[in-house]
C-alpha cells in the first residue's frame, strides 16, 4: 500500500499526516507510542490537496476556531471501529461524551471497555475527536497523545473542568 506523509507543526508538537493520495488516513503526534501500523511504509510528500485541507483545518482548530468543514477522511479499521469513529464525529466542538454514552448509542448491552478499545485505535486524532471522550465521572481518561494534550485541546474548545 502506498502511503504519503507530511509534517505539521502544532502548538502541541509535531504531527504526521498520512494519506492514500485522496483522503486522510491517519494523523498523529510524533513521538507518541501510538501510530498506525503502516507508518513505516511511506513515501514523503507535501503537495497533496488533502494535506492542504488538513493543514487549513488544523490551523483553524489551533487558532481556537471551530472548523466548518472536515477534510476527506478514510480511516482504516474494523466495522465496529468505524461505527465508533462515526459517533465521535458527532460530538460537538467544546462538548464531551462518556465512553458509556458512546456505547449506549450502539447498543444497550455494549460495554464502555469495548468502546475504549475502538476509541484508542482512532487513527485520525483531533479531527475524529477522540479527545472529547471522557470517563463517566467526568475524568480525563486515556489519550494516545497524552493527557496534557487532551486537557489543552478541551480547554481550547472552551470545555469547563469541574
Amino acid at each position: 500500500m502506498t502511503c504519503f506523509t507530511a509534517h505539521y507543526d502544532s502548538p502541541l508538537g509535531g504531527m504526521t499526516m498520512a494519506s492514500d493520495g485522496q483522503a486522510l488516513t491517519a494523523l498523529w503526534f510524533e513521538g507518541t507510542r501510538r501510530k498506525p501500523r503502516f507508518a513505516d511504509m511511506t513515501s514523503a510528500t507535501t503537495v497533496l490537496p488533502v494535506f492542504d485541507e488538513t493543514r487549513r483545518w488544523l490551523d483553524l482548530y489551533f487558532a481556537g476556531k471551530k472548523p466548518d468543514f472536515i477534510p476527506p477522511l478514510a480511516p482504516k479499521g474494523t466495522p465496529f471501529q468505524q461505527q465508533v469513529w462515526e459517533i465521535l464525529l458527532t460530538i460537538p466542538y467544546g462538548k464531551t461524551m462518556s465512553y458509556g454514552d458512546v456505547a449506549r448509542r450502539i447498543s444497550s448491552t455494549m460495554s464502555a471497555q469495548a468502546i475504549g478499545g475502538a476509541v484508542g485505535r482512532n487513527p485520525i486524532g483531533i479531527i475524529i475527536p477522540c479527545h472529547r471522550v471522557i470517563g463517566a465521572d467526568g475524568s480525563l481518561t486515556g489519550y494516545g497523545g497524552g493527557l496534557e494534550r487532551k486537557r489543552w485541546m478541551l480547554k481550547l474548545e472552551g470545555w469547563s473542568f469541574s
